[in-house]
């Protein structure tokens, strides 16, 4: 029998529990499996850029180990995609950020999206990112829940219903015609905000980042493809001081 393709989550926090793989046991397929790791060092959420800076190290260390391990793919389970093109630097396996994913595919699946993220210090994070990312012209808009990560779980009843109003906020009034979930830690919530946008009449997707991404990652490992190492060519490792890159 062939072996599945593992792709591995890589949460860049330090707070236990906070991913469960069981949520996406329902991607599973007889050649495709995920597998998870979480940092060592680092911040226990990330909310702002310089939590996303302090993610960055510890990314690194569990992509390359990773890589080790004989895993296909990489995702990078939060939506700053914290040391996104330094891993992909640093590794040959493909990697794909939630963010970079999702907001390419928004632009594919209409021609403006807005999205719905946890706090107002996460707002300028995702703007830079999709000037980065060049989807800027495409950002209809982008909307907060006000919620803080480490408590979207004991809130989840509140947490979907605000998803919801800013969603049909964002289609009523920037004329946005699809939705990203704008936190990876919004797991699941994509079907009902659905449901609620198609109850008032807007037939529009609503974008899981971590289904979106790691199906976009077994689909690039069925392919065959993979980063380009021109564009990502492997760095010459230094002397370091406090940080060690075992190859």
């Amino acid at each position: 029998m062939a072996r599945k393709f593992d792709i591995r989550l890589i949460t860049p926090v330090t707070t236990t529990g906070i991913r469960d793989l069981a949520e996406i046991a329902h991607l599973e397929s007889a050649d495709l499996g995920f597998s998870h790791s979480m940092i060592d060092i680092g911040p226990p959420s990330i909310e702002s850029e310089f939590d996303d800076a302090l993610a960055v190290p510890g990314t690194l260390a569990k992509a390359l180990q990773a890589e080790r391990e004989g895993v296909d793919a990489i995702v990078i389970d939060c939506m700053a995609d914290p040391g996104l093109k330094p891993v992909r630097e640093l590794v040959k396996v493909p990697v794909l950020g939630p963010s970079e994913t999702c907001m390419h595919l928004a632009s594919m699946l209409g021609h403006r999206f807005s999205i719905v993220t946890v706090l107002e210090s996460v707002r300028p994070l995702l703007g830079n990112l999709a000037r980065a990312y060049g989807v800027a012209d495409r950002l209809a808009s982008l909307e907060v829940v006000d919620i803080p990560v480490l408590e979207l779980h004991a809130r989840l009843e509140e947490v979907q219903e605000a998803l919801a109003e800013k969603a049909l906020l964002a289609v009523r009034h920037q004329h946005a015609d699809v939705i990203v979930l704008g936190c990876t830690g919004f797991l699941g919530c994509a079907d009902r905000i659905s449901r609620r946008l198609l109850a008032e009449g807007y037939d529009i997707p609503v974008i899981d980042p971590i289904p979106a991404t790691v199906l976009m990652a077994a689909g690039m490992v069925r392919a065959g493809l993979r980063h380009s190492k021109k564009a990502y060519a492997t760095p010459v490792i230094k002397p370091l001081i406090g940080f060690t890159i075992d190859r």
